[in-house]
Formats: structure tokens, C-alpha cells, sequence
């Protein structure tokens, strides 16, 4: 006998993306075999989607793109032989990837009070549980934040927002086939904390108080500006303005005071949403004008290469209290600013005085403290050196001219050979021209370092120049050499810098940065001018230039903000050039208006919708159409990249509901829908059926109910439309009645049953889990009754 056909490779399960190709493949032993495929215990046939081929021992089902509706278990027959395997659909939660993109590289930023929204659309297989977290804590809804869901999207919802909303969120989207986590950056913009506390009183007299705060711990998510301060006297209701200090500064003196008063200060931060609450201060009294009158001028007692010792005698005039102790100043020679020498009084009517630069002269003066603060100053002492006795450097080494401009030279130099106790403290540069033998002192204080410029030179002269070193004991040897000045620098004309950094057109999202740096040329200097649309800038843009580059900043770009910028240079000789730009500002578009169904052509609808509001500002915004067939279908695009307000949609099948959504859309993302309220249907004409009389041979013609064609079990995904169907005869025709799970069907409006000659059909246009059960169909005439059960099943839950 001929050898029995056997399986050489089984069909192994398969798990697959939804909208992915798959394919399930078996092989047999012999080449001339037909096999069968089922699905779910149903036989399957090539149809739109799906395939099924032989090439020689293998058999293979193809299917192109998976959907929901290709899960369910596979079995293929050949004679007596079989196989099954299993397709699971995996559909994880998606969002769109521009929208994901703008999600979680742009923060979103509110002002303090407003509504912040967050709308995230999602896909995927259901149920999607959407979970919001904040900084890694799971949100709870509360009387401010709620965190909405629908099969569709998710969307925080934070009202009157508050600082501590800013932070760090997650979306967790999360089904039977994956987790989609999306990180998200809230940022709250409100005026700052008041300043940090408390108040010192640093200083308090007669005729000025001095106060001291910190900055506020919260600046509002915006940088202080400046700080307000005001005083009001004890017992009077009034605050008065005193001053303004900007952001480093927190301090401030005022002399806005009476003596022996009484006064309360306060201090309140400044930022570009406004003041904060005061931070107010004790109650401050100043003194009385009975300080200690000036001392005699001190006198020198020691002196070192670091330090001088200092002595003097108690004032004359001691005030109304006694003496608590005495400060001391120092300033160099030749200066005008006093230095304090020691921070604290010292009892004693002697100090030394340390940390003094070798080879410099001073001068001091004293002043005695007593209750009511400090006394006047002494006059100053005689000037002093600060060194130990030594010999003059030597000649400084390597003398050369580095650079020349056009009016100056650059002198670089090494230091001399050290000797003992000439350690050099300084330099002196001198010049005169070659044809004057008068020497011209280029510095005021010793120079510190090696080099040294010059200017003021006139061009094409020659100068003799020379530098000395400088120690405790005086000036050293000098060192010379000429240098001639260049000719002056020629005219350059203004111009532009551009290449391929510089844009002529720049499409910026509202809310960020604009940052635009335009490169220069021109000698001498031109003169730099910027317009927007031929007008001053607003006065939110800031313009820096320096070192040949012009930059325009704007911090928070908004709509008014688009536009034409020109920047202009200007020579001194009138010279003009200009280079201009576009700025585009755009955002996420707004939804589009109402919808708006009509019938202008038989069997099509025209869809029409009020603009978005983004049109105004968006060139580039255009809509796409969607529709579904019941309440509970899927949303399926049926027009895109649409540029105007109008659709028309033309495959309309008569007796269904259909729903449609519009979009607007541009390259940052999808606006919210804007959906009908009212299902759209065209009536189904009525068939005119015209019945040819049979004649019936024979005595009785009547017969009762039977089934010719009995009912199928259904499985059926989520959303989709089921046709259940049989065949029934019997005369005179039976009348047929649907039941669901024992209840009468035939007044439900979710279910729609024809009978076309005996073929009788049940619709359910979009089933959901609650159409899942047991279904009959019962057919009665005057001859009897019979009925015929089956079973739906549906995938996914609606």
C-alpha cells in the first residue's frame, strides 16, 4: 500500500504587533496533498488581508496587516492528519510621536492661579490604564487636581495652580500588551517668597540705619529683580518708600531718619510677575549725636617690610559716654579711599597693623567709639614706608614690544636677577620721543605685572621707552628701547558675516527661547540698530553686542512676537547695511469649531467646520476627517492634509449611524476633536420584491417551521460589526422572532433583523462586551414553531 501522508512540521503559536505581517506555515510529506485551514473552528478562504498558499510541501497563511480580529487559534487539516497553533495580537499603548516629543523636551509652564491641562492621546489594545505620578508618588485626585480617562486619552487637570505643583510627572500607560512610560516637566511661575528672615540691624546712629536680609528661599520660578524697601515711624500708620536695591545687594543704608526715633523697616522682593509679602523688621530707635570728637593724629612707633605699629592719645572731647574702645584706617599714599585696619575696637591706644604690601607708604588715622557709636577721625598721620632696609633691583630682563595699534605698543619684559633682599615690588614705565630728552612717567602706581600698554602714541613716530624696577629701597637701573608706531588702521565698510549658522527664517514654539546671533565686521566700530517689522524692538527683547557679534534674545516668545527683524550697521561715514529675518511663532493648533452635516449630493455627506483659531497664526495648519459607525466603532481617518473647512464623504452605506471628528493638526502636534452631537444616516430604500404565485400540486401545501440553514457561534472583537444568519421554511411563511439570552429583541434599537425570502439576519452594528451571550431565533406559523440556538463571544472589552 501506498505510505500515509504525515506532518513534517507543526504550526507554532505566534505572538505579533498589531499592524504587523504574519504568517502561520506548516509541511507535509507529500506533494500532491490539499489541506484546509480553520480559524477558531471555521473554515477560512483567501480574502481581502489574508492568503493562503502552497508551495510544494509547505503551506503557509499570510497576513498582511494584523488586526484584532485575526487573533484566535489556527488549525490546518490534511486527510487525517492536523495541526493548531495560536496568533495573540499584542497592541501596547502608542502616542503620537510628535506629540511625545513636544511632551517631554518642552516643560509646560502655567502662571500661578491658572488652569493647567494635559491632554494625552493614546492607541493600543483595551483596557488602557492611564496612572500619573509626581515625583514618583502616584497622584490622587483632590478638590484641585483630577486626572481624567477615557479609551482614548488621559488628561491632568490642575486648577489654580500653586508653586508646589511644579515638579517632575509620569504617565503610566499600561494594557495586556505593554507599558508606555511618558516623563513630563511642570514648571508654575508665581512672585517670589518674601525675603528670607530675620532682619539685622547692622548699623543704627544718629543720622543713618543700616539693614541686612536674605534672599527668599522660592524666587517663583522667575530670577529677583530688585528689592523694595520702606520704613514707617512708630505710631504712624504710613509706609514710605526709601529705595530699591537690585538683586546681589542685600543690604541698604538709609540717612531718611530723625535721631532718638523709632522706626519699622521692611523689605520686599521683586520679580517679572510681581512684589512678594514684606519681611518687616523689630522696632529700630537711633541715637543721639554724642559720639567722641577726633583724636590727635597717631604716630608712627615700628615699622617692618609688612607691618607698621601705630600709637595715639585719648580725644579731648569724649562725648556723653565713655570711651569703649578706638578703630583704626589705613590708606596708600596717593589715594583717597580709607581702609579699616582692624574689624573690631581694641581698648588699647596702640595697634599693629599686618598684612601690608612691602615698598608702599601709608597714612592712618583713628577714631574713638563709645555708646553712641563712632567718633570723627583723626587727621591723618605722617606717610610711612613698609620695608626692611635693603639694596635697589636690577635691570629688568628681555625688554620687547609684543603688539602695536594704531595710537599704542605693548611691552612685555622678565624680572631682574634676585638679590639679597631685593625682592622687587613693582615697575615704572617711562617713554619720550626721539627728537625730546624730557623722560614721561606712563604710570601712577607701581605696575604689578611684565607688561604694560601705552597709548595715546601718534602714528609713524618713533619713541624711546624704558622700564625701572621697583623695591623697598627705591628705583632700580633702568632698561630702554625704541619703538616706532604703525600707520592707522585702514577703513573697513561695514557688512555681514553670514554662513550657514544664520537663518532667514525661524519657526520658534510660543514659550521658548529666541536667541539669534548675527556676525560683523567694519572698523571703526558701526553703530548697531534693530527693528522688528521697521520698529523699535519690544521691550521684552534684549540686544548684546560685542567682538563683532550682535545677538537678539527673547526669553518667553509669544504670538505678537512673529515677525520681520532687521539689524542695521551704520559707519561713521554713513555707510549703511541691513540683513533681515523671519520669526514665525506657532504652538499646538486650538480645536477646530462646530460641525456642521449636510446632503448636497444623493448618498454622500458634506462635512463643514468653523476654523480653528489657530489659523490666525499657523500657515502651515491643516485638518483631518474621521469617522465611526456607531457609538461604541473605532475612530478611522478618512480624509487627511485637508487645507480648507470642507469634506465631502461619499461611502455611505444606506440604514447605518455614522459620527464624524474633525482635527486640527500642523507640524507640533494634534489639536483636541471637534466632534457631532447627532448620529448621520441615509435612509435604506425599500425593496419592491414582486412574488410569482407557485402553484403547489397536491392536497395540503401547509407545512411547518424548519431550519434549512441553522445559526453559527460568533467570535467577534470589540467594536466590530456581527452578522448572525440562517435559512428557515415552512408555509405559510414563519414569522421570525430574536431573542437574547431569553429576552425579546424586536423592540431593541441596538439590534436591527431582516428576512429577505426566508434567509433571516440579526445586526449588531458595534458590539461591546455587553452583546456577549446566548442568542435564538424562533420561527411560528399556524402549522408550529421551531427555534435554533448559538453563542457570542466577544474579544477585548469595550
Amino acid at each position: 500500500s501506498a505510505p500515509r501522508c504525515r506532518m513534517n512540521k507543526q504550526l507554532i503559536d505566534v505572538r505579533v504587533l498589531k499592524g504587523d505581517p504574519t504568517e502561520l506555515s506548516c509541511a507535509v510529506s507529500k506533494d500532491d496533498v490539499t489541506g484546509t485551514w480553520f480559524k477558531d473552528g471555521l473554515k477560512l478562504t483567501s480574502m481581502d488581508g489574508v492568503s493562503l498558499e502552497k508551495e510544494g510541501l509547505l503551506h503557509k497563511l499570510i497576513i498582511d496587516k494584523v488586526d484584532d480580529i485575526h487573533a484566535g487559534k489556527y488549525r490546518f487539516e490534511a486527510g487525517d492528519i492536523k495541526t493548531e497553533a495560536s496568533i495573540f495580537v499584542e497592541d501596547p499603548p502608542q502616542v503620537d510621536r510628535v506629540l511625545l516629543k513636544n511632551l517631554t523636551s518642552v516643560p509646560t509652564v502655567a502662571k500661578a492661579g491658572e488652569m493647567i491641562k494635559i491632554k494625552i492621546p493614546y492607541e493600543g489594545r483595551l483596557p488602557i490604564r492611564a496612572t500619573w505620578l509626581k515625583d514618583k508618588m502616584e497622584l490622587a485626585d483632590d478638590s484641585r487636581v483630577r486626572a481624567d480617562k477615557t479609551d482614548t486619552y488621559t488628561m491632568l487637570s490642575i486648577s489654580n495652580a500653586e508653586r508646589k505643583d511644579r515638579g517632575d510627572y509620569k504617565v503610566r500607560l499600561k494594557n495586556d500588551s505593554g507599558l508606555l512610560d511618558i516623563d513630563l516637566k511642570v514648571e508654575v511661575i508665581d512672585k517670589p517668597q518674601p525675603p528670607a528672615g530675620p532682619m539685622k540691624i547692622v548699623d543704627s546712629s544718629a543720622n543713618d540705619v543700616t539693614i541686612q536680609w536674605n534672599p527668599p528661599k522660592d524666587d517663583g520660578g522667575k530670577p529677583v529683580q530688585s528689592y523694595i524697601i520702606e520704613k514707617q515711624q512708630v505710631g504712624k500708620s504710613d509706609w514710605v518708600a526709601l529705595g530699591e536695591t537690585p538683586r546681589s545687594c542685600t543690604t541698604f543704608t538709609t540717612n531718611k531718619v530723625e535721631q532718638d526715633m523709632s522706626y519699622y523697616f521692611r523689605v520686599r522682593a521683586v520679580n517679572a510677575e510681581g512684589s512678594s509679602d514684606a519681611l518687616e523688621s523689630d522696632e529700630v530707635t537711633t541715637g543721639s549725636k554724642a559720639s567722641p570728637g577726633a583724636p590727635d593724629p597717631p604716630e608712627i612707633i615700628d615699622v617692618s617690610k609688612d607691618t607698621i605699629t601705630v600709637s595715639w592719645k585719648t580725644p579731648q572731647k569724649t562725648g556723653s559716654s565713655r570711651i569703649v574702645g578706638y578703630v583704626v584706617q589705613k590708606r596708600k599714599k596717593g589715594t583717597v579711599t580709607w581702609v579699616p585696619a582692624n574689624s573690631v575696637p581694641v581698648a588699647d591706644k596702640k595697634l599693629k597693623v599686618t598684612n601690608l604690601k612691602k615698598g608702599l607708604q601709608y597714612e592712618f588715622c583713628v577714631a574713638a567709639v563709645n555708646s553712641s557709636g563712632i567718633g570723627d577721625f583723626s587727621a591723618p598721620s605722617q606717610p610711612v614706608f613698609a620695608r626692611d632696609s635693603a639694596e635697589p633691583p636690577g635691570q629688568v630682563r628681555d625688554l620687547k614690544v609684543t603688539s602695536n595699534g594704531r595710537d599704542s605698543v605693548t611691552l612685555t619684559w622678565n624680572i631682574p636677577e634676585v638679590k639679597d633682599g631685593s625682592d622687587v615690588k613693582g615697575y615704572d614705565v617711562e617713554m619720550r620721543s626721539s627728537n625730546n630728552l624730557s623722560w614721561t612717567k606712563c604710570n601712577i602706581l607701581p605696575i604689578g605685572t611684565t607688561t604694560y600698554t601705552i597709548r595715546g602714541l601718534l602714528p609713524k613716530e618713533t619713541y624711546v621707552l624704558r622700564v625701572t624696577a621697583l623695591n623697598d629701597c627705591g628705583p632700580g637701573e633702568a632698561t630702554e628701547l625704541e619703538a616706532c608706531i604703525e600707520a592707522v588702521r585702514p577703513v573697513v565698510s561695514p557688512r555681514f558675516i553670514i554662513d550657514n549658522t544664520v537663518k532667514n527664517f525661524l519657526v520658534v514654539k510660543a514659550g521658548n527661547t529666541i536667541r539669534v546671533k548675527i556676525p560683523f565686521e567694519g572698523f571703526p566700530d558701526p553703530v548697531v540698530t534693530w527693528l522688528k517689522d521697521g520698529h523699535p524692538l519690544p521691550n521684552h527683547a534684549t540686544v548684546s553686542t560685542k567682538n563683532g557679534t550682535s545677538q537678539l534674545l527673547i526669553k518667553a516668545a509669544e504670538f505678537p512676537d512673529s515677525g520681520i527683524y532687521t539689524i542695521e550697521l551704520m559707519s561713521e561715514t554713513g555707510k549703511r547695511e541691513t540683513f533681515s529675518f523671519q520669526v514665525q511663532i506657532t504652538d499646538i493648533p486650538q480645536p477646530p469649531g462646530p460641525i456642521q452635516l449636510k446632503e448636497n449630493v444623493s448618498n454622500t455627506v458634506t462635512v463643514t467646520w468653523e476654523p480653528s483659531t489657530s489659523e490666525k497664526w499657523e500657515s502651515n495648519l491643516y485638518y483631518t476627517v474621521l469617522k465611526r459607525e456607531s457609538q461604541k466603532g473605532l475612530w478611522r481617518v478618512v480624509g487627511d492634509l485637508i487645507y480648507t473647512n470642507k469634506f465631502t464623504f461619499t461611502k455611505l452605506i444606506p440604514g447605518r449611524d455614522y459620527y464624524f471628528r474633525v482635527v486640527a493638526k500642523n507640524h507640533l502636534g494634534s489639536s483636541g476633536p471637534s466632534d457631532t452631537v447627532l448620529p448621520w444616516r441615509i435612509q435604506k430604500p425599500k425593496a419592491e420584491v414582486r412574488v410569482r404565485p407557485q402553484i403547489y400540486k397536491g392536497v395540503n401545501q401547509n407545512q411547518p417551521p424548519r431550519f434549512l440553514v441553522p445559526l453559527k457561534p460568533h467570535v467577534v472583537s470589540s467594536g466590530s460589526e456581527c452578522r448572525m444568519s440562517c435559512a428557515v421554511g415552512g408555509h405559510p411563511p414563519p414569522k421570525i422572532t430574536w431573542y437574547k439570552d431569553g429576552k425579546d429583541l424586536s423592540n431593541n434599537p441596538a439590534y436591527f433583523g431582516t428576512n429577505d425570502f426566508g434567509v433571516c439576519c440579526l445586526v449588531i452594528l458595534g458590539v461591546s462586551k455587553a452583546d456577549e451571550g446566548e442568542y435564538m431565533v424562533e420561527a411560528t406559523n399556524a402549522s408550529g414553531c421551531a427555534f435554533n440556538k448559538a453563542s457570542l463571544i466577544i474579544k477585548g472589552n469595550s
